[in-house]
């Protein structure tokens, strides 16, 4: 059974309505009262943020929603944390909802980060006892102990998201909401929030995942769906939901772009070694990328770079064919330029893939694509940082008569030769 249902969902507005006094509201219902309209029929001025939206979440699963800003998918989280009523539709939350979806929400903002928790855990339903039984974990995660006594109005909003998001986390969710707002935290602390979301999802809670990261909704999420205008566009694997929405951009882009000389990339498609697309790879394995371009007019003598960055921005490794002096020639018309990469030797982590065309010196670029392309690597490999180096170890061992004889000057030829013992990493044949 599915523990977020989103069915037939309407939501609109009303452009410009604001009552800031009762002698302004009471005519404004006494209008809406008087036109009777059928519930999707729009007045004046009123407009569709979310239409006819639906999906369902179950436990484990993990749903992220993707889209431009002002697509609506900040309304859609507020429609499910029941801030909102929908207009028209069914909206099912089975079990308890935590939920971080703005910096501060649901703060009082003269209220302490103590009392805070305390007001945040009983909206969650949860007694004096079960929240003060939490509170030391949700302080420490936070990381905010040295002003958990001071007035969250005081916060940075940094701070803010580090303790709504373990206020979220942290008081036994049934549910989990998070919104864009994690962006505002540092580097470290967003690797504890993710660490902290596949806690969850291990234990079955369902997710919805706001974000602009696309990397991380990749990395994190088992479905993902594409809002656009209110609507869902796409609905699909979290690789492919990415891929479409890229596909969207770039075509709007084009259409906005002056008709010059310049070259565009039309696309780019990572594959693995036997030419299938995907989104994930392995350390050690292939790994091919493919940028196609179209150039209205000849380009002389192009250089095409990709750039590899960590999902935390960590710049990994850049690569372009004129530090290679792969020379492309005039480019003209449609074509693709590829770029094998015979063994991947990332760890395991969400990366993207930026790819841009320059000039002839290298310096300006023609086009520009950053951070568009997605990916995943996973490894059996534990070792710890970025990159994978082949490697094996060797010990020469001797017995502890051989190392006192040795101590106490030996002669050299009298002395037992070592045993050379050498282990080799990621599976090599020396043992």
């Amino acid at each position: 059974m599915s523990a977020v249902v989103f069915e037939g969902i309407w939501k609109k507005f009303r452009r410009g309505e604001r009552h800031d006094s009762l002698r302004d509201l009471v005519p404004a219902l006494a209008r809406g009262l008087a036109r009777r309209r059928r519930p999707l029929d729009l007045a004046e001025q009123e407009f569709w943020a979310v239409r006819d939206v639906s999906f369902e979440v179950g436990p484990g699963e993990a749903l992220g929603i993707i889209g431009p800003n002002g697509a609506g998918k900040s309304t859609i989280l507020k429609l499910l944390t029941k801030i909102l009523r929908p207009t028209r539709g069914r909206i099912e939350m089975r079990g308890r909802v935590g939920a971080l979806i703005e910096v501060a929400a649901g703060f009082h903002p003269d209220l302490t980060g103590r009392e805070n928790v305390y007001l945040q855990g009983a909206i969650m339903g949860m007694t004096r006892a079960e929240i003060a039984r939490k509170f030391d974990a949700i302080v420490d995660f936070s990381g905010v102990e040295a002003f958990i006594d001071t007035p969250v109005k005081r916060y940075s909003s940094g701070m803010n998201a580090r303790l709504g998001f373990a206020i979220a986390a942290s008081l036994d969710p049934d549910i989990l909401l998070i919104d864009e707002v994690l962006s505002v935290g540092d580097v470290g602390f967003q690797e504890k929030c993710v660490a902290r979301m596949r806690e969850l999802l291990a234990r079955g809670v369902p997710l919805v995942f706001v974000s602009h990261n696309l990397a991380a909704v990749v990395d994190l999420c088992t479905r993902a769906i594409l809002v656009e205008q209110g609507t869902v566009r796409f609905d699909g694997r979290p690789a492919e939901t990415v891929a479409e929405f890229r596909r969207g951009r770039r075509g709007a882009e084009a259409r906005v772009r002056p008709a010059a000389d310049q070259v565009h990339i039309t696309d780019v498609q990572l594959l693995r070694a036997d030419g299938e697309a995907s989104p994930l790879f392995h350390t050690g394995q292939a790994m091919r990328i493919q940028v196609h371009y179209r150039a209205p007019q000849p380009v002389r003598a192009p250089h095409v770079a990709i750039d590899i960055h960590g999902v935390d921005g960590l710049y990994c490794a850049g690569i372009n064919t004129r530090m290679d002096d792969c020379a492309l020639g005039t480019l003209e018309g449609e074509g693709r330029v590829e770029l094998v990469i015979p063994r991947l030797n990332l760890l395991p982590g969400s990366y993207t893939i930026s790819a841009g065309i320059l000039d002839a010196q290298g310096l300006r670029p023609l086009d520009l694509q950053s951070h568009a392309y997605p990916f995943s690597v996973a490894s059996e490999r534990k070792d710890f940082g970025v990159v994978y180096l082949e490697h094996h170890w060797r010990h020469d061992a001797r017995s502890a008569a051989a190392s006192a004889e040795a101590d106490a000057g030996a002669p050299v030829a009298s002395r037992p030769r070592r045993r050379p013992v050498e282990v080799v990493g990621a599976g090599g044949a020396r043992k």
